[in-house]
């Protein structure tokens, strides 16, 4: 709820300290007093365009500052933990200053921000209606968020969106799994003839002795006969032959040491050889194996998210049931506020629009959008196409009445909701805006007497000439210049005591 603004040098407003209530507050003033500059200066609080056209002449800069009351789960506090800001309090005060040189300064509870920041905490603490107001219930984006609200779900949006995660989950892991597999069964028969050449070149039972003996041998078949053959000579030598036999005993030694170093070697490197194609042909093996487990792992995948799918699936028909019911429950609500409204011949509709598997998403398996009709064989369209800016903003108020149990945003303003209209359908309009007051706060700035007189609170905004320069100020008012203010609407400048009486008697009303 809005409990103050503070507004310092914008346009012909110098000073102004304000303190709302909740309830009905009204705000009335003759055309060009200001009631939209102050609009605007509310506005530039919660974010909307800086312009240096909003500083007052003479002024460097202007500055406003609103000050909200939020209770603790209110959605503001999620979105300053977010920012990093302290969300403890009961209180939200937003303040942003404009220069003259059009710079702009935010800040929310005395901490800098952002623009941003400010426009999303804005959204969150007050909608207003009017015109040109594209926000709120005229976003077709949030209009799935404000049925899902107003709908009375077995199966919570959350829940839906849980299961959504869950099979998109179980999708990417299927398809990654998938994608490898096939990668691998590209590689497979080449890996298997691997092995086969693998399995020729292992040895058998005792080959390595064999194979090491015969290497052996014949490299050291050459230098043995050229040792015997020197040996030889020696016995034929002149020499003795004792001492010929010694040579040739000491040459063949030295030979069969040679020749055992050799061998030696040989049955190390046939050893190393066997160990490292025996870990081969083990890996190889041991992938293979991958590939058999994987096509199973890729099974078990594709079911699981088959089951996850169909759980979505489940949980989104019954989140599509709840909304069609809550759908047709809207529709029938705006259509019963229509017709006081003098928009009799205006129809209201809620579209669920089916997507195609590809388009669903964690909001389910539909599109939700509002669409309007006001004249007989017209065809319905948006909101903020179709209907005019006094119809707009009815429209908004027969929607606002039947979802205004739902609504997390807590103050309401409306701009211009009497535009063209007047007696018994201003009657009808202030009912419903009063009424709406006992759930939520409501600013509603207003020509119209009837809409006037149902307020709990009354301003009024007029022009005054102060130190050579003309002001705007705001006065609340009391019991006797309520009234003074609702006859000056009902009969202008010359105010007769029949209108006075006319005022009495609608306040009255307004009371009863």
């Amino acid at each position: 709820m809005l409990l103050g603004l503070t507004v310092r040098d914008v346009v012909l407003i110098d000073r102004l300290d304000l303190a709302f209530r909740p309830g009905l507050c009204v705000l009335t003033g003759e055309t060009g007093a200001g009631k939209s500059i102050l609009l605007d200066a509310l506005g530039l609080a919660l974010g909307k365009r800086a312009e240096s056209g909003l500083v007052r002449v003479g002024a460097q800069q202007a500055a406003v500052s609103a000050e909200f009351s939020v209770g603790r789960n209110h959605p503001a506090n999620g979105i300053l933990r977010e920012a990093g800001l302290d969300s403890s309090g009961e209180t939200i005060v937003l303040r942003r200053s404009v220069g003259a040189d059009g710079r702009s300064r935010v800040f929310v509870n005395d901490e800098p921000a952002s623009v941003g920041l400010l426009r999303e905490l804005g959204d969150s603490l007050v909608e207003i209606q009017g015109q040109f107001e594209q926000r709120g219930l005229l976003d077709p984006a949030n209009h799935r968020m404000i049925l899902d609200a107003f709908a009375e779900h077995g199966v919570s949006p959350d829940a839906l969106a849980k299961a959504w995660h869950e099979w998109r989950e179980a999708q990417q892991k299927a398809a990654e799994a998938t994608r490898r597999l096939a990668e691998s069964r590209e590689a497979e028969d080449l890996l298997r003839h691997h092995l086969a050449e693998l399995d020729s070149l292992m040895p058998v039972p005792d080959e390595e002795e064999r194979l090491a003996a015969r290497r052996s041998l014949l490299q050291n078949a050459e230098r043995l006969a050229e040792t015997l053959s020197e040996a030889m000579g020696d016995l034929g030598g002149d020499a003795g032959a004792q001492a010929s036999l010694a040579r040739a005993a000491r040459r063949l030694e030295r030979a069969r040491e040679r020749a055992q170093g050799l061998l030696d070697s040989a049955f190390a490197a046939t050893e190393r050889a066997v160990a490292d194609l025996s870990s081969l042909r083990e890996g190889m093996t041991a992938r293979l194996a991958e590939f058999e487990a994987g096509a199973e792992g890729v099974e078990d995948l594709v079911r699981a998210t088959a089951k996850a799918r169909a759980r979505f699936v489940a949980v989104a028909e019954a989140v599509s049931r709840a909304r069609a019911s809550a759908a047709d429950r809207l529709d029938a609500g705006v259509a019963a506020e229509l017709k006081p409204l003098r928009l009799d011949k205006a129809r209201f509709r809620t579209v669920l629009t089916p997507l195609v598997e590809d388009d669903w998403s964690e909001h389910g398996c539909e599109r939700v959008h509002f669409e309007v009709a006001t004249n007989p064989g017209a065809g319905f369209g948006p909101l903020a196409r179709i209907a005019s800016g006094g119809e707009l903003s009815r429209f908004m108020l027969a929607l606002k009445l039947v979802l205004s149990g739902t609504s997390s945003v807590p103050t309401l303003i409306f701009d211009e909701v009497d535009s063209g209209i007047g007696g018994a359908v201003a009657a009808a309009v202030g009912e419903r805006l009063q009424r709406l007051g006992t759930n939520l706060q409501v600013l509603v700035v207003t020509h119209s007497p009837q809409v006037a007189a149902r307020g709990a609170y009354h301003w009024r905004v007029a022009k005054s000439l102060a130190a050579r320069e003309t002001v705007t100020r705001v006065e609340e008012l009391d019991e006797e210049t309520r009234q003074e203010e609702i006859a000056r609407m009902l009969s202008g400048r010359n105010i007769t005591v029949e209108a006075r009486a006319a005022a009495a008697s609608l306040i009255a009303g307004g009371r009863a």
